[in-house]
């Protein structure tokens, strides 16, 4: 199967170097995106862009596709399977959930046009506690700014067929007892999780970027999920 792989705010196709290899040896065509205006003030560049890079991708290939996002790269899969839901086998979340329709991912400081990356010392404990020094010196340095749009822009999500798409959500902490209660208070997004009609919740036991922690278990997971 063709497995298409979306990144978190800040990084690059690089970030699945260790989970690439796994994926490709079980017999699958495996493509790392990075996405439009990485690197660069590109106001033009917003979150439909993301996700038009990703079902122009899905357009150019042949049969049935599984979509990986981490992170804010969840938005942007998720806007892909409402865009092509006779195409997607499966869209996978990574350590995130569907987004509601009409939200963003968040707001982060502007800078010049871009949002850079805030450093790992920005985040919570239970997000970066398996990352080592090594780790997180070693991935900053692949880290880069993001279009200043991005975060914030409103995912468009229109067709009701996206909700028979297989999900499967790989979460570093939450098993699916504890995320329900969370999403419970979430309104929409509570809402756009519940209505999915097949929907898979695999704990990992991560912090936010098993790929960098323990790409191996983040591997396995994944063909897991795609034999499923």
């Amino acid at each position: 199967m063709d497995i298409i792989l979306i990144p978190g705010l800040w990084l690059d196709a690089s970030s699945w170097d260790d989970v690439t290899p796994i994926l490709s040896t079980a017999g699958h065509r495996v493509h790392p995106m990075t996405m439009p205006g990485l690197g660069e003030a590109a106001p033009e560049v917003g979150m439909a862009d993301w996700v038009d890079a990703v079902v122009a991708l899905i357009d150019d290939l042949e049969g049935p596709v599984a979509l990986v996002g981490h992170s804010g790269g969840g938005n942007v899969v998720w806007g892909a399977a409402d865009a092509r839901p006779d195409r997607v086998a499966r869209v996978i979340f990574v350590d995130t959930v569907p987004p509601a329709p009409d939200r963003g991912i968040g707001e982060f400081e502007v800078v010049e046009g871009v949002v850079p990356f805030p450093g790992w010392d920005h985040f919570p404990d239970e997000d970066v506690h398996d990352l080592d020094d090594e780790t997180r010196a070693r991935t900053a340095a692949q880290t880069t700014s993001i279009p200043a749009r991005v975060p914030s822009d409103p995912i468009s999500l229109a067709d009701e067929r996206r909700f028979a798409v297989p999900v499967t959500l790989l979460m570093g902490a939450y098993d699916r007892q504890r995320l329900e209660a969370e999403l419970a208070d979430w309104g929409p997004w509570g809402a756009e999780f519940a209505s999915i009609a097949d929907a898979t919740v695999v704990t990992l036991g991560s912090g936010h970027w098993p790929q960098f922690s323990m790409p191996e278990r983040l591997a396995t997971a994944i063909l897991d999920a795609v034999r499923s």
